[in-house]
């Protein structure tokens, strides 16, 4: 492998979906990970842990999964772009500290390359039912976001957009891949460092006297700082003002969640990303992420064969939900049809968001394998019976 001096491994590759994600974390800045082995997910850093030291940053093993989501937070509040990786039964555990950066407003990723469940369940197997959990997960308000990759090569750019994300909004962001894509092995082509955007962290301009860490801009997002620059700020999991100090008032709780909770909302409003396809004519919209996105192409063929006006909608987004894009689309299709890899989860967003304009279908499935497009096709045939 031969690197740029960014780190960046240009040129057409043949690597896994953990791999790929691995090389856009490299790309986007990346210089600290800390994680725990845990399978499906282990490749990702196992890689980092080969390539930073060449580059110039810290691989770290921690002792467990709860150590990996605060390490990479110190590291932050240090200066660096940092993430974890883990799958189910780690997320779970480190859902106190994606609550944590969500309330001190930390910019880092989050990889989760998901597996069947619930508790050990299957390790080596697929599943899709951790997309709620990404979402609401920790206790209270807060908002956050999601990202579905559905090949090794998004794994890649979108990884890069999950960074970029994380500083703009200054919010943990998550890479919801699913153990398929994670060990897929595809083509991925990576650019050169000069073409790849990347979004600089929102250091304050302002002298130690005028700052105040949590003071908001005008997008809702405050500007931050590092240790070691002069200067004086506290960083807490409570309630705080604009300081960021504690204050326990109904007031200032009201004002700080709304925040933490409006400032994402442009990530979904417009900005949302998703792929469509034959949707002109469609009478029933599949609506699908991840794996379950690729199998749903060969039923959404199927159907065409037969004459069924079958479109797509894949989220690429999955938090905030395009909500505004489907309650669009329930105007113009009988029905929707929401393969997952779990028992319904983003199903109930899609029929939230419908509001009853148009059907919604689940197909579910407990994970393990993916869907037989077969199935697939016969909910869509349903949907226009």
């Amino acid at each position: 492998m031969h690197a740029d001096p960014k780190g960046v491994l240009t040129g057409v590759h043949f690597m896994d979906g953990d791999h790929a994600c691995c090389e856009g974390a490299l790309a986007a800045g990346a210089r600290f990970a800390a994680g725990y082995p845990i399978t499906p997910s282990t490749e990702v850093v196992e890689r980092f842990a080969a390539r930073i030291p060449t580059i110039g940053g810290i691989f770290i093993q921690m002792e467990d999964e709860l150590a990996a989501s605060i390490a990479i937070q110190g590291a932050v509040w240090g200066g660096a772009k940092a993430f974890t990786v883990t799958s189910g039964p780690g997320f779970s555990l480190m859902m106190e500290h994606i609550g944590l950066a969500a309330m001190t407003e930390t910019p880092c990723v989050f990889v989760n390359v998901q597996r069947g469940g619930p508790s050990t369940g299957l390790p080596t197997l697929p599943g899709q039912a951790d997309m709620m959990q990404a979402r609401w997960g920790s206790h209270g308000d807060y908002g956050i976001i999601a990202l579905c990759p559905n090949s090794p090569q998004e794994c890649f750019d979108l990884t890069i957009t999950a960074f970029n994300l994380s500083e703009e909004f200054r919010v943990p962001v998550m890479m919801m891949l699913d153990e398929c894509v994670g060990h897929m092995t595809e083509k991925v082509v990576i650019p050169e460092a000069e073409s790849i955007e990347v979004t600089p962290r929102r250091y304050t301009k302002r002298s130690p006297e005028e700052y105040r860490p949590f003071e908001p801009q005008e997008d809702l997002v405050p500007e931050m700082v590092k240790a070691g620059d002069g200067y004086r700020f506290h960083i807490t999991g409570l309630t705080h003002d604009e300081r960021g100090y504690p204050d326990m008032s109904v007031g200032t709780q009201d004002r700080l969640v709304r925040r933490l909770t409006e400032k994402v909302k442009p990530a979904g409003d417009g900005r949302a990303l998703y792929e469509t396809g034959d949707l002109d004519d469609a009478e029933v919209a599949v609506v699908s992420y991840g794996i379950t996105s690729r199998v749903a192409q060969r039923a959404l063929q199927l159907a065409r064969a037969r004459g069924i006006r079958a479109g797509k909608f894949r989220l690429i987004t999955a938090w905030p939900f395009p909500e505004r894009q489907i309650r669009e689309l329930a105007g113009l299709v009988k029905a929707f049809v929401v393969p997952e890899l779990n028992l319904g989860q983003m199903v109930y967003e899609v029929e939230r968001s419908a509001a009853g304009k148009a059907k919604v279908i689940p197909v579910t499935h407990a994970g393990g394998t993916v869907h037989n497009p077969d199935v697939i096709l016969d909910a869509i045939m349903e949907a226009v019976r």
